[in-house]
């Protein structure tokens, strides 16, 4: 079965073939980065237009890498949600329009399954059932993953995202759009402990999250400072460290509780440097494989929806004629297709 994939849930339009013998045959993404850049943040009316114009080339240059013609593809599976309503809407709309032109069974896929199965297009895979942190600029959350649409959440953040708070600070400390992958570059210079900032709800039982306050944390501690470039990078540093320290942590206690062996990191953050390293020293600690996706599949891409969608197409599973579009979808509410398996 080859299955073209979409995704257009914010602010990258993507599409990509994936073939369930030869894995994945192609994929290709174009970013709008420099087109909201100039606002500090994403502009959802102005990512739709561009998602308008970029999805149908992005679908024909994916079959042309993958050999493809659209009579040889087997299923279309596109990101229904959650994420901003009219982006979604421009994929959905290609999507089902596509597969009804072509005679083909299209899937929605929700955007986190994706994320949460981006490692399955790995050479070594990770094997359920397994623990993961999905951590990225809207959701931060722990979950038991036992199989496809199998996924209990264990774990959430109760105000920002990890991503969020990332971005905010970075706007504290004047750093450009994206600001995550700024403040991490910069922290890369800078040395931890300049200021001490609070690791959130570590001093408490549980596994959910609060980010609200580290950023919170930092605008008392700049009050009335002036900051040189070695200032700046120092407490970026100390930032990233806060953030880092906080969700190993909660891995630790997670898969304390749990008992699994294994540990999927997937998301924007998830291609985190400094995160890495210290959850593969958990990992060593504790014994356990953590798996990641490629760098390039830890942010927004087509590859994990059209491998979630193969999974979910080839046991069965299809829609009707109507187009879905969800800003808010709990990932909890996903049931596991009836011939899925494991």
């Amino acid at each position: 079965m080859k299955v073209l994939g979409i995704e257009t849930s914010c602010d990258e339009t993507a599409a990509a073939i994936y073939d369930g013998e030869a894995g994945l045959l192609s994929h290709r993404l174009f970013s709008q980065v420099d087109l909201h850049a100039e606002y500090g943040e994403v502009v959802p009316e102005l990512a739709s237009r561009d998602h308008v114009r970029k999805l149908l080339p992005l679908i024909q240059g994916a079959l042309d890498d993958a050999g493809v013609e659209p009579a040889g593809i087997d299923g279309i599976a596109y990101t229904a949600g959650p994420g901003l309503v009219g982006a979604l809407l421009v994929g959905a709309s290609v999507a089902r329009s596509l597969a009804f032109a072509w005679g083909k069974p299209a899937v929605g896929v929700h955007h986190l399954e994706g994320h949460l199965l981006a490692p399955m297009l790995e050479a070594e895979p990770p094997e359920f059932p397994f623990l993961a942190l999905l951590v990225s600029g809207g959701h931060t959350l722990l979950a038991e993953v036992r199989g496809i649409g199998d996924y209990e959440i264990i774990g959430a953040s109760v105000d920002d995202a990890a991503g969020e708070a990332f971005d905010k600070t970075a706007k504290l400390l004047g750093l450009g759009y994206p600001g995550g992958p700024a403040l991490a570059r910069l922290a890369d210079s800078g040395k931890p402990g300049r200021l001490r900032l609070p690791r959130p709800m570590l001093d408490r039982p549980g596994l959910d999250f609060s980010f609200s306050g580290l950023k919170t944390a930092v605008v008392v501690a700049l009050r009335n400072q002036q900051l040189d470039d070695v200032a700046r990078a120092d407490v970026a540093a100390e930032f990233q460290q806060a953030v880092v320290d906080t969700l190993v942590a909660k891995c630790d206690r997670a898969l304390e509780q749990t008992g699994f062996r294994s540990l999927v990191v997937a998301g924007g953050v998830g291609a985190n440097r400094a995160l890495r390293q210290a959850l593969a020293q958990l990992g060593q600690r504790r014994g356990v494989k953590v798996s990641y996706p490629r760098t390039e599949f830890c942010t927004d891409n087509a590859a994990m929806i059209a491998y979630a969608g193969f999974r979910r197409l080839s046991a069965g599973e299809r829609d009707d004629l109507k187009i879905r579009a969800t800003a808010r979808w709990p990932l909890d509410t996903l049931k596991r297709p009836a011939a899925a398996g494991q």
